[in-house]
């Protein structure tokens, strides 16, 4: 492995370790791709609630596994699929936004890896006003099944 790849999964555990799911926090919920091939675009997707009374926004992301990491929105229009890039995600108080196929997600441009089911990547996500978020991205051929909840 890598050095640097090294030390960002040490980062994206120690982080991890370290996240509040206290219930007045941002959570994420079910983070997965699907395997892509190296040098290909991979799409991330997720739910994320805001469990605070404080709106925020999501306004990047990164990854040390691939040259830019954007977030997009992709939807039909005129009976054909569109995929563009979005600045930011508002997140409103007591929200649930979900990213899935069809709709928002995290692209990462060129990975530099290829992957495969079975395989964690890190992807740390950047918001307005909340700490960074590391998350763990589950590499699967579909949709994990709901870990959490709805309160």
């Amino acid at each position: 492995m890598k050095r640097p790849a090294l030390l960002f999964s040490i980062l994206v555990i120690l982080l991890s370790a370290c996240g509040s799911t206290t219930g007045e926090d941002i959570e994420v919920h079910n983070p997965w791709a699907r395997p892509t091939a190296q040098g290909e675009n991979a799409a991330v997707y997720f739910q994320i609630h805001n469990h605070s009374q404080t709106a925020d926004e999501l306004v990047g992301a990164s990854s040390n596994i691939s040259d830019d990491v954007e977030i997009h929105e992709s939807k039909m229009v005129n009976d054909v699929m569109q995929m563009n890039m979005v600045s930011s995600m508002p997140l409103g108080a007591d929200e649930e936004v979900n990213f899935e196929p069809g709709g928002y997600h995290i692209m990462m441009v060129n990975i530099s890896q290829e992957l495969k089911v079975g395989d964690h990547i890190g992807v740390i996500l950047h918001f307005k006003n909340h700490e960074d978020i590391v998350v763990d991205v589950h590499i699967e051929n579909s949709m994990p099944n709901e870990d959490h909840e709805h309160e």
